[in-house]
């Protein structure tokens, strides 16, 4: 699930509960009476409302029959030259090649090919292969070289959701006390059951500005 973004604006905090229904009791309140040192505040208790998510399943598959390969020197031979010495350097069995070749696909812009075996669980050879020994035009080279992975994406949908744990505080008002002060007094008010509150797992109060908090499932 991806990470929703909320806006925590000026004179506001959000607390976060251990216990969900200390949450749902609190928004049954719509104003709550809060002392901040020497004066009371009437704060209103809000649910939190999030914007649209994303859920989906990434299914990551590492090919067996192709690899990468890219830092491919430029050359002044022709592409169809280098594809064919890719080929042949890649297929030796006798420095740790891969054996029979499909398919080279090589872009001479990148410097990168993909390399495609004939033999299924060919690409295991080069597990552990970071840099593979390439010569051409009589010079020695090291490739680099990485699995290729396949990407798929399933279960993709869109949910909306309002947290069960969180309540957002609205109208909180501008006293002389610094922020931790203050959050520290709306702590001590929304821990006590006596005031129908609870064991807070985290709390997050701006009073200047705005601050982003991200939510996720």
């Amino acid at each position: 699930a991806t990470k929703i973004p909320f806006r925590l604006n000026q004179n506001q905090a959000l607390l976060t509960f251990e216990d969900e229904e200390v949450a749902q009791r609190l928004t049954k309140v719509s104003k709550h009476t809060v002392n901040l040192d020497n004066r009371t505040a009437n704060v209103a208790v809000r649910p939190i409302e999030l914007e649209m998510g994303f859920q989906f399943e990434l299914h990551v598959t590492v090919s067996g029959k192709k690899i990468n390969v890219s830092e491919i020197p430029k050359l002044p031979i022709p592409k169809d030259w280098m594809r064919d010495k890719l080929e042949l350097n890649f297929y030796k069995t006798e420095q740790g090649g891969g054996g029979e070749i499909e398919n080279v696909i090589y872009n001479n812009e990148s410097g990168t090919a993909v390399i495609t075996f004939l033999r299924p669980g060919a690409s295991n050879n080069f597990v552990g292969c970071t840099r593979y020994p390439f010569c051409a035009e009589g010079r020695f080279f090291k490739l680099s070289v990485s699995p290729n992975f396949d990407f798929h994406l399933r279960k993709f949908q869109p949910y909306c959701g309002v947290s069960k744990k969180t309540i957002l505080l609205k109208g909180i008002p501008e006293v002389e006390e610094d922020e931790e002060s203050v959050q520290d007094m709306i702590e001590i008010h929304f821990q006590k059951p006596s005031n129908g509150g609870g064991e807070i797992e985290k709390i997050q109060y701006t009073s200047k500005g705005a601050a982003y908090v991200c939510f996720e499932e």
